[in-house]
């Protein structure tokens, strides 16, 4: 088995796991060692009391040594700059990590194998260093992101994909454009923790009250609530038009972008926001949700992502209803997917809420090819000088 770096663009605690923490712990759960670097900041802190807590914690947490969080992973949370651009401060960043890496692979016995990378900046930390196989997991258009620097995230990245001996990818979109800078780029679509959500279908679990007193039928939205990738002017006319549905919404508000204002949105009497839930209780929410919606944006931004939710629902037993970006184009026998227009959703929630559309089993089914498991696997299979896990 490898010992793996695995160089995060998102802090292992944070309220919303991605695709670092559950690709970490899968690796680890394979029998791998895992040692998860948190994020180093690609974008400079705000002046916001969020921004503010993140960096007291990362202070707290920097002179920690690594901390185990199950059997062969470990978590370690690198004194960096935060989003800096200029060379001096380049270079304290790069000895900062380089140095500790280096330290905290000595205190596990750790070997430098296989740096898994989801930070499009690693070249200009000095990585990969003493690496022998360097991986990139593109998971989304990030410099699309509100308050990223486009063009030193792009030039960085275009480097990296040059560099990496493979890049993971999970759009078509993200495959075709990195894909002119590495041939040994490959498609693997963003999946969900399968038996987690699959929960939802239990007849004992109860749902809970917050969300069942709420009148049905319930169209839901779980996860991150981001004005940059959901269209919420769409939601609030699609509540207007529709008064004897009610739309509830659960998860944090402006993750990645706190421009995000909810205010007109809850004045419509059929919209609930019930706040942040645990990941633990997420699969009762879904219980509780007559249909599982996806009112995405149509934006650079989204033209390159893969919903984690749209699996995360269907593994749910729930209909989906979605914008029709293009990566979810070759799953329309699974879903109603819909143009960015009020009776185009309309039309694909009424016959959702009658039954119509995809049946129950082969949603699940759909859902249960695409889990972390088997992707994971997938994706080692590209990867010869890792040892097998079957």
């Amino acid at each position: 088995m490898a010992d793996i770096t695995l160089l995060a663009t998102a802090d292992w605690d944070q309220l919303l796991w991605t695709n670092k923490q559950h690709v970490a712990s899968e690796l680890a759960d394979l029998g791998h060692r895992v040692l998860y670097v948190e994020s180093l900041g690609l974008r400079a802190p705000r002046r916001q009391a969020q921004d503010f807590g993140r960096i007291l914690r990362r202070l707290v947490k920097g002179l920690m040594p690594p901390r185990q969080q199950k059997p062969n992973l470990w978590v370690w949370s690198p004194l960096v700059l935060p989003g800096v651009r200029g060379q001096l401060a380049t270079r304290i960043n790069r000895f900062i990590l380089l140095g500790g890496l280096a330290l905290a692979r000595r205190w596990l016995g750790m070997r430098a194998e296989l740096l898994w990378t989801y930070n499009p900046k690693t070249l200009a930390y000095g990585m990969p260093g003493p690496y022998a196989t360097l991986v990139y997991h593109c998971v989304d258009d990030i410099q699309a992101q509100p308050d990223m620097d486009d063009l030193d995230l792009s030039a960085w990245e275009e480097r990296l994909c040059r560099a990496a001996d493979l890049v993971f990818v999970t759009s078509p979109a993200l495959q075709e454009s990195r894909r002119k800078y590495n041939p040994n780029t490959y498609y693997f679509s963003n999946v969900a923790d399968y038996n987690h959500f699959a929960q939802a279908l239990e007849p004992d679990l109860e749902i809970p009250r917050d969300i069942a007193i709420i009148p049905q039928p319930r169209i839901g939205f779980v996860g991150a609530i981001s004005a940059y990738k959901l269209d919420l002017d769409l939601l609030a006319k699609l509540a207007e038009a529709s008064p004897s549905w009610s739309y509830v919404m659960i998860g944090p508000v402006g993750e990645g972008d706190p421009s995000t204002q909810l205010s007109g949105l809850l004045d419509c009497s059929n919209v609930y926001w019930l706040g942040v839930k645990s990941y633990h209780d997420l699969p009762a929410y879904m219980k509780g949700l007559d249909v599982g919606l996806l009112p995405l944006r149509f934006n650079r931004y989204t033209r390159s992502m893969f919903p984690m939710k749209f699996f995360e629902y269907l593994a749910a037993g729930l209909p989906v209803v979605a914008s029709a970006i293009d990566a979810l184009e070759s799953y329309r026998p699974f879903a109603a997917l819909c143009e960015p227009t009020v009776d185009s959703f309309l039309a694909a929630l009424h016959n959702s809420l009658k039954g119509l559309g995809c049946p129950l089993e082969a949603r699940i089914e759909c859902a249960a090819q695409h889990t972390y498991h088997r992707r994971t696997q997938a994706m080692l299979r590209y990867l010869p000088n890792i040892a097998s896990v079957e």
